[in-house]
């Protein structure tokens, strides 16, 4: 008895050895082991990159405007000129999410403020500069749909270019016109106004990991314009009553960002080099 189960046991495993061999000629997957991803059978498929991705970036903003004054002009008679204005730089904070298409293109939508930056102006008469001083306070609600092109990979180091169009919700506030030459002081009312706003981008993303990547971002960008409420005079006086208007605002805009890809397989990152 003991010989025939002997006997018995040696031609079970010499079965389960000729199926094994053959199931491999077959093709037949392995069982699955610890970090292996399998396509198909047991192990079910591969972890993939879903496409979509979250942005969230900071940065500091360098404003200008092309010209300012009232609309209308409440003294046409006079000849005035706009010769000194100059905004403050001002932190923006924003995010979006967005969605990678391949290897070079992907777009997002992203919303944004931008903090308060303070204005300084001058303006005078041309026959005499007896300079009125302007001040007042800008601020922005930044919402812009973008589409970047990432230009290859080295080093985990990818260079991309881009742009993007939206709205821009700008406010104004805060504003004095004080003039020392007639005595006249004018406050305005904060107001804000929707504009058409479009940018340009240009910057370098670092791969941390498959799933998150550092982004440094150069942004230039159009905001429209912006306006005072009625201004209307402290002291007795020719009161404007018109809005002080900022024409062709604009920024260059310095940002520092993280994205994170998500669904991204915990998995090596690729070759240091690759293109397209």
């Amino acid at each position: 008895m003991s010989s025939f189960k002997i006997i018995a046991a040696a031609s079970v495993a010499a079965s389960l050895t000729v199926a094994a061999a053959h199931a491999a000629d077959l093709g037949v997957p392995p069982p699955c082991g610890p970090g292996s991803y399998g396509v198909g059978g047991p192990c079910g498929p591969a972890a993939d990159f879903s496409g979509w991705y979250l942005r969230g970036y900071v940065g500091m903003t360098n404003q200008s405007v092309k010209s300012a004054g009232y609309s209308p002009n409440p003294f046409p008679a006079d000849v005035i000129t706009t010769p000194f204005m100059n905004f403050d730089s001002s932190p923006l904070f924003g995010g979006g999410i967005g969605y990678q298409f391949n290897n070079w293109l992907r777009v997002d939508a992203t919303g944004e403020l931008r903090g308060s930056a303070h204005f300084h102006g001058q303006q005078g008469d041309q026959s005499a500069f007896n300079p009125d001083d302007y001040n007042a306070s800008k601020s922005e609600a930044l919402f812009l749909a973008n589409a970047f092109v990432d230009l290859g990979t080295w080093w985990h180091v990818t260079p991309f270019v881009g742009a993007g169009i939206g709205a821009s919700y700008n406010t104004i506030s805060g504003f004095t016109d004080v003039g020392p030459a007639v005595g006249a002081d004018y406050v305005g009312a904060t107001a804000s106004k929707w504009n058409l706003a479009w940018a340009a981008y240009a910057g370098l993303s670092y791969e941390v990991t498959r799933a998150v990547s550092v982004e440094f971002m150069y942004r230039y960008v159009s905001l429209g314009s912006a306006q005072t409420g009625p201004v209307t005079s402290v002291i007795p006086f020719v009161a404007p009553s018109y809005p002080f208007v900022f024409n062709n605002l604009t920024s260059n805009d310095f940002m520092l960002g993280l994205r994170l890809k998500l669904g991204e397989p915990q998995a090596p990152l690729p070759p240091l080099v690759t293109k397209g």
